[in-house]
């Protein structure tokens, strides 16, 4: 991950993804970014999940612990820059990019 964070060739790299251990490693970015939604949305993408992804359908102790942590924002580093993901997946892309100082910038 050192690495990757560490490899300037490129002017804005992401990393997408999730982690319960984010502590230990998201001091290496610039900045940290979190995808939040409302119960409401929350709940109708758990349902659309496949019975056998992480908290589908059939996974009642996962859905639980999502929204516990969705709740109470334990898993949420302090200083990230929410964006509220329930918008139309153009307008999160381009809140992002706005926010990250990628907007313009040559995609290579």
């Amino acid at each position: 991950m050192k690495a990757l964070v560490a490899d300037q060739r490129e002017a804005v790299t992401f990393f997408c993804g999730g982690s319960r251990n984010f502590m230990q490693f998201s001091y290496l970015f610039d900045g940290v970014f979190v995808l939040e939604v409302d119960t409401t949305t929350l709940i109708r993408r758990l349902d659309d999940r496949p019975e056998n992804e992480w908290g589908g359908q059939s996974r009642q102790a996962e859905r639980n612990l999502i929204l516990e942590l969705h709740g109470t924002k334990a898993d949420v580093p302090r200083g990230a820059i929410v964006i509220n993901a329930a918008a139309p997946l153009a307008h999160v892309v381009d809140e992002i990019l706005a926010l990250s100082g990628a907007a313009g910038k040559p995609a290579r």
